[in-house]
């Protein structure tokens, strides 16, 4: 009985000591994958990253993590300038749109021996695009939609129901109207654009062609550069802003 009772406590303090052992292992694990990646992605801030699953060093043996969960709270992603809307205020489109709280979960995450990449099967992730960010897109300038009659959108904001409200500021004859007039839109992605349509036009006062209506309220944004090569999936409209959603294969964690 008393060797029992050695053998148990003997067996209690190696399986305490393999899991601080492992916790450790696994924590120095995810600050030097949060370095890394914020090198590979010239990213302004640390990202976390937590690595799930245990043990973690059983699963280093095997050459492969069950999940990584990786969060950016802001991302500059690269754009190829938006289409459709009235130029911002410069004349220019602008060539990075900032994405924020991307969290991202990478599943069977397999590691060069020497920790120098890391790649996972699949992922899958979400994150905000805030009205005021993709207002830029919309752009600020006025924009002629017919004779006398300038045109620019003023503000974005949840519609409610999945649609974004639009808020366009006309001037008609030299004279702006008393307060902007507002539509709901849909947004959608296709590719790796997201794209903002006006489910029905915007009275603005008088009568004017649709085609000339939605060089104002409709406007696309394409989106290019996701870390680790993940690419846009579904929109939706959201109470702070487009909530996006992506995914990805063979994504590109490290290296």
């Amino acid at each position: 009985m008393r060797a029992l009772r050695i053998l148990l406590i003997v067996t209690v303090i190696l399986g305490g000591l393999f899991i601080i052992a492992d916790r450790v292992a696994v924590g120095f694990a995810e600050d030097e994958a949060a370095d890394r990646l914020k090198t590979n992605e010239g990213l302004a801030t640390t990202p976390s990253v937590s690595i799930k699953g245990f043990p973690f060093l059983t699963q280093v043996v095997g050459g492969e993590l069950d999940e990584v969960e990786v969060g950016i709270k802001n991302y500059e992603a690269d754009t190829s300038g938006a289409t459709g809307g009235t130029g911002t205020a410069n004349g220019t489109t602008p060539d990075k749109i900032r994405i924020d709280d991307l969290t991202a979960q990478m599943r069977g995450v397999a590691f060069s021996g020497d920790y120098s990449s890391a790649k996972a099967a699949s992922a899958t992730g979400t994150a905000t695009i805030s009205y005021d960010e993709l207002l830029k897109t919309a752009k600020a300038e006025p924009v002629d939609v017919a004779s006398g009659v300038t045109a620019k959108v003023v503000g974005l904001s949840d519609g409610g129901n999945g649609k974004i409200k639009v808020e366009v500021e006309a001037t008609v004859l030299g004279t702006k109207l008393p307060r902007p007039v507002s539509v709901l839109s849909s947004v959608s992605v296709k590719g790796d654009t997201v794209q903002v349509q006006a489910d029905s036009l915007p009275n603005l006062g008088v009568q004017l062609a649709e085609d000339k209506v939605r060089l104002i309220t409709d406007f696309r944004q394409q989106i290019d550069g996701l870390p680790g090569g993940i690419k846009l999936d579904k929109v939706e409209a959201a109470p702070k802003g487009v909530d996006i959603t992506v995914k990805g294969s063979d994504v590109s964690l490290v290296g």
